[in-house]
């Protein structure tokens, strides 16, 4: 685990300015760093560059980055290769000098070419330079785990694992790309291929940019459409077959992500999918696991109690933390030096919360993102299934409220946003994207240019009729990565903790498509598979409850303790010069915001989110911008 950047570039920086750019990232390595520079074809240089989190084989043998045995490769690689022991004996024929994945990813090249990546069960983010062929790979793992970013410069390519070294790059011009900007602000999070800055992009989740001569050329290794529709004619056979199945599967994913040389942990919640992967972890051990969780005062939103519960009947080592208001509020500064373009899924403060607490013990944490998006747990996929049955009577709602007498008198807009949602759901690409008119209306008021589209119009690539199903597999490709994964990637890494994701195991993903939807959702029961697994390990009376999140006073913040810097970031001279945002209706809608007095569903007490978001944007541009 670690952090990468480098270049291909006519302009040959110096070794300094390199690890400058590395040691932006010392929070994701601050065990070792490398730098190398050397003379490629064509007038090119090549520049790769590490920091090393140490997990396995401890010693200098894994330094990077690293050249293969017969000097034709050079790598520099931020992940881990669960299987990598297995491939090893596959690779007997290669001359090992570490025990580290690194050198297999090396040994698996040389025999496969780039197809290797095909093998690799795991997380990973890799630039891997054939000296032979002059060609640079960048390749990220299936579900997108690892960041992975590239900044194209005409015929020169500057990558890294976060934004900070790219800026740091001589001359890069840290241009923003306005038009990220409209569904930043709907979607809380920038997805893959997009980033805030022009001519920087994401290495998509599963996916390989190869880059020579100038010229990139970039294809999907795993896509989830193509191996959702593969794996769902394998069925799975019978409820009870699958469950088993799925049992030994998982049980195998966790097994091999307790391998490490460093102390290994869990984050438990308290919940179905944190809750299975420590029962596993716990009997994968000889001793008992170390467990973290963080509680909240508020006894609603406080899971601390049945982690505990949990905790003690698997006999693990726990620790918990009760925090306040005060605690999570003093995280808001750190957001944009971490999460180094705007991110504002506000979830990501108990998050770094919880890894700071982990951190003081153990290297590496296992946890249990995925389960949600792949086993239908969200109580987003309840309104799909039922926005999909009253899809017909939205039509004619809608139908209704555009007559023109009731137009005029804009009935639509009184209409409760959940009704605005369905009432307004036409397009086929996005018809399991419901969302309400009133909060897109104020993003395109606040902006003074438009923009991508607010929701990802690509659901007809999914060919699935049931919009549960396909909400799920949009989730998957979406937001999952874009939102879930780096929260928890930049929030564990600002404490310098590797964080793995058993049920975002190839095996597991791969095994979850040919499985018959009601094994997922039946009768408004969701996880149903995976909660019958949990049961075989845990007590069901420990789990049952409803679902609660991560949750941040965000609107008592926003009116509140960050009201000051609120306003200040609305500045209408400020707002003016910065160019983005429309200064006049940005200025008016807060002032309607701050009155606390104001109901109803287009009041400004209903966009606490909007303005979080706008908040955070305006924080990362006074950090890197101003």
């Amino acid at each position: 685990m670690c952090g990468i950047c480098g270049f291909v570039s006519k302009k040959c920086i110096t070794q300094e300015q390199l690890k400058k750019m590395n040691d932006t990232m010392y929070h994701r390595g601050p065990n070792d760093s490398g730098e190398e520079i050397f003379p490629a074809r064509q007038g090119y240089f090549v520049g790769l560059a590490q920091r090393r989190l140490s997990i396995l084989d401890l010693s200098i043998l894994g330094h990077q980055p690293m050249h293969s045995s017969n000097d034709r490769l050079v790598i520099t690689f931020n992940g881990e290769i669960y299987n990598f022991q297995e491939l090893r004996q596959k690779l007997h024929d290669y001359p090992f000098q570490s025990n580290c994945d690194t050198e297999v990813i090396l040994a698996a090249y040389l025999k496969w070419g780039i197809s290797c990546i095909d093998y690799f069960q795991g997380m990973f983010a890799i630039a891997l330079y054939d000296k032979e062929t002059d060609e640079l790979f960048l390749v990220r793992d299936r579900i997108g785990k690892k960041p992975l970013y590239y900044w194209q410069d005409g015929e020169n390519l500057v990558f890294a694992s976060e934004l900070k070294p790219i800026m740091a790059y001589p001359d890069f011009p840290r241009t923003i790309q306005r038009v990220v900007v409209r569904r930043y602000l709907y979607q809380q999070c920038i997805g893959a291929p997009e980033t805030i800055f022009e001519n920087v992009y994401k290495v998509a989740p599963g996916e390989i940019v190869k880059f020579g001569g100038g010229k990139t050329q970039k294809w999907k290794y795993w896509d989830i459409a193509t191996i959702y529709h593969k794996k769902k004619q394998e069925k799975a056979g019978t409820y009870q077959e699958a469950k088993e199945a799925l049992k030994r599967i998982l049980q195998d994913s966790v097994e091999k992500r307790m391998i490490a040389d460093v102390p290994v942990g869990t984050f438990l919640s308290g919940g179905y999918d944190s809750s299975l992967v420590t029962a596993l972890a716990q009997q994968a051990s000889i001793e008992p696991v170390r467990t973290y969780s963080i509680g909240f005062q508020e006894e609603r939103y406080n899971e601390a109690r049945y982690a505990k519960k949990v905790a003690k009947y698997l006999g693990t080592k726990h620790t918990e933390l009760y925090i306040d208001e005060d605690a999570m509020f003093q995280m808001v500064e750190s957001i944009p030096q971490y999460y180094d373009e705007p991110f504002a899924d506000s979830s990501q403060i108990p998050s770094m919360l919880v890894s700071q607490l982990a951190a003081k013990d153990v290297t590496v944490v296992l946890s249990g993102d995925g389960g949600d998006e792949f086993f239908c747990g969200y109580n987003v996929y309840d309104r799909v299934a039922q926005a999909q049955k009253l899809d017909m009577l939205g039509r004619i709602a809608y139908g209704i409220c555009n007559l023109p007498i009731l137009k005029q008198i804009r009935l639509l807009d009184r209409l409760p946003l959940r009704v605005q949602a369905i009432a307004g759901n036409h397009d086929i690409e996005t018809k399991t994207q419901l969302g309400s008119s009133a909060y897109t209306r104020v993003i395109d008021k606040m902006l003074a240019d438009e923009g991508l589209p607010f929701r990802y119009r690509i659901e007809s690539r999914y060919q699935e009729d049931d919009w549960q199903a396909r909400r799920m597999l949009l989730d998957e490709e979406t937001y999952l990565p874009a939102d879930i994964l780096c929260k928890v990637d930049r929030a564990s890494m600002k404490y310098s903790i590797e964080t793995r994701c058993p049920i975002l195991d190839v095996n597991v993903m791969e095994f979850s498509y040919r499985l018959p939807h009601e094994y997922k959702y039946a009768d408004g029961v969701k996880k149903r598979i995976l909660k019958d697994i949990a049961y075989d390990y845990i007590p069901q009376k420990l789990l049952d409850r409803p679902k609660v999140g991560f949750s941040v006073p965000l609107d008592k913040w926003l009116r509140g303790a960050l009201k000051e810097q609120l306003t200040d970031m609305c500045d209408m001279d400020f707002l003016k010069r910065q160019g983005i945002f429309d200064a006049d209706y940005v200025h008016s809608f807060l002032q309607k915001y701050l009155r606390t007095g104001d109901k109803g569903p287009s009041s400004g007490e209903n966009f606490s989110k909007v303005f979080w978001a706008f908040f955070v944007f305006q924080q990362w541009y006074r950090t890197y911008m101003a």
